[in-house]
This record gives structure tokens, sequence and C-alpha cells, in this order.
């Protein structure tokens, strides 16, 4: 088999995706095993198939915007949806929007599935998969309000119920658990 570039993308070691106004224009093998889908499945259909809901997809594509870097850059940790079973997971997403002055033009994504070390623990709502996410990136309560645009003292209220489903007595604990498989 010759080394190319469509060999290359096809057979590459992540999930990669190229999309255009947040549709799925193509694919590789990757992403097709790791949403347990076929090609057919994917190829056209919105991005938001992948996503446990469809508040989540709509917020998502609303922080990309927000959160571009100057080269168009966007990276998080989210929780996505297998076609497959339904199972949601852990998976780092990151990618670059090839026209930044419209983000969801035209876009290179990749996903790591990161299920084999983080495990979902608790069923949760689309908001507090939102703030475990940006609890595990560090973020304190008064900058996930902003990026949510929300206020601190309601990230707290989420960060306390994440605390009750997880059993954790503080929020070092709490990303301790959120991480550890």
């Amino acid at each position: 088999m010759p080394l190319d570039y469509r060999t290359a993308f096809d057979l590459a070691p992540m999930g990669l995706v190229l999309s255009a106004k947040r549709l799925i224009q193509d694919c590789n093998q990757q992403l097709l095993a790791m949403f347990q889908a076929r090609r057919e499945d994917l190829v056209g259909q919105s991005l938001e198939i992948l996503y446990p809901s469809v508040v989540e997809f709509e917020r998502t594509g609303e922080r990309i915007i927000a959160s571009l870097d100057a080269q168009g850059c966007y990276a998080d940790d989210r929780l996505m949806r297998r076609l497959g079973n339904g199972q949601l997971f852990w998976c780092h997403v990151s990618g670059r929007a090839l026209k930044p002055s419209d983000p969801h033009a035209e876009g290179i994504w990749s996903f790591v599935d990161l299920s084999p070390h983080r495990r979902l623990k608790a069923e949760l709502t689309p908001r507090e998969r939102e703030i475990a996410a940006l609890l595990i990136e560090g973020l304190t309560s008064k900058l996930i309000g902003r990026r949510l645009a929300i206020s601190p003292r309601t990230v707290d209220v989420y960060r306390a119920r994440l605390m009750k489903k997880y059993g954790a007595a503080s929020t070092p604990d709490l990303i301790h658990k959120l991480l550890v498989v």
C-alpha cells in the first residue's frame, strides 16, 4: 500500500473528522470504531449525533466560537456518545477552524477516546458534564461561569451536586474521582 495523505488520514491513531458548517464531510477508520458507526451513518450528518444531547452540541459550538485562539485552534475534554450502544464516554477533542473569522465554516477535528483512563461513574446532567470537564481543566468557578455565561454561584451549586454524586469531600478529591478509572 503506497503511503499517501489518504492512507495517513484513514490509518491515523486517533479519530479524524473534516467538517463544514458542522456537518461531517469525511472521517477515518479510527473515528468509526470509536463511535461504533459505519461511514454511511456519519458522512453528511451533523456532528450533533456524536453528542449526548442537542443542548451540549449547541453549547459546545458557542464555546468553540468564544474560545478559538488566533490560529483558529480549540481543544477540550468532553463527553461524547457512541452510536452503536448510546454509551457516553470521555473524549479529548482538538481541532482547527480553517477560517477563524467563521469558525464553523470548515474544520479539521481529532478525537481521542479517554475511556480506558477515565470512566463515567455517575449519571450526570448536560450542565454537570460541562462543569466536570471544565473543573478537570483546572478552571475556577469564576472562569467556568464566564465560559458558560452563568454565575459563579451557579457553578458552585453544580460543583456541590457533583461532589455529592461522587462522594467527594473537596474539589481536588472530586477532580481525582473524575479522572481515576
